[in-house]
């Protein structure tokens, strides 16, 4: 199951977007600018901001997440987005002998479709194991006949056997990873994984972390979301066409986020 939490954040981080726009066009000093942002006077910079489209002194603002049961074929597409940092859980060096997985919801959905799905996981988590068991005897045997102590080969083997024998995980084996972004590269990650045409998970995905960030910057994220939240549809003939409905959508998303 997908779970997501906010573990780390740039502290006042409107205020801090605020004071850096301002230095741009002012001859103050710094200390003199954070002294004359409070919290109301930096909301209303950052909405100037966002009316300008002004985004590079957002970048001066990260947020860090901690995301766990997503899948690798997740992982595939959120790394696409280059402008982040991610520490991913190792399958070269963790050991996934009962690997979680995660099911589509139109796999869930069907029961024939689900059994065969499961009976998959189960046989690709056999072949692991069976793969594994093989390759890491016969590194043991090959590094014992190299002077190595018996506990030593076992080590080492271990490593090199379960960094063969992921190749044939499958890409619903669930992963855990800390993704850093700074606010600029949230709303573009926002804009094209929380549209109605993203892959169900990383939209799903998107959703929650746009859940944890508002009410830490409500005015910094107030157009956050797909391209017809802040004006037209980006997606052109692709356009699901439910523009005035998914704007709706987000409207309440955040009102409920500032709620909870």
């Amino acid at each position: 199951m997908l779970r997501v939490s906010l573990i780390a954040h740039t502290p006042e981080p409107e205020k801090v977007v605020a004071a850096a726009a301002k230095l741009c066009y002012s001859s103050a000093g710094v200390d003199d600018l954070l002294a004359g942002l409070t919290p109301e006077k930096s909301r209303e910079f950052v909405e100037k901001l966002a009316k300008l489209g002004h985004e590079s002194p957002t970048e001066h603002v990260s947020f860090t997440f901690a995301i766990e049961g997503v899948s690798r074929s997740l992982l595939a597409q959120i790394t696409r987005h280059r402008i982040a940092s991610y520490s991913v859980q190792s399958q070269r060096y963790v050991r996934l002998d009962e690997f979680e997985y995660v099911t589509p919801p139109q796999i869930a959905a069907d029961p024939e479709a689900l059994d065969a799905f499961r009976q998959a996981m189960d046989q690709q988590g056999e072949e692991y194991r069976r793969i594994a068991a093989l390759l890491k005897d016969g590194h043991i045997r090959r590094l014992m006949q190299r002077g190595m102590s018996e506990q030593e080969a076992a080590r080492k083997a271990e490593k090199l056997a379960i960094e063969d024998a992921r190749f044939v995980l499958p890409n619903a084996c669930d992963t855990k990873m800390i993704v850093t972004m700074n606010a600029r590269s949230l709303h573009n990650f926002f804009k094209h994984r929380c549209c109605a045409r993203a892959q169900w998970e990383i939209r799903t995905l998107a959703e929650e972390m746009l859940r944890l960030v508002y009410p830490i910057a409500p005015a910094l994220f107030a157009m956050a979301g797909p391209s017809c939240v802040r004006g037209a549809c980006s997606e052109g003939a692709m356009t699901c066409g439910e523009a005035a409905a998914v704007r709706e959508r987000y409207k309440k998303l955040k009102e409920e986020a500032l709620g909870q």
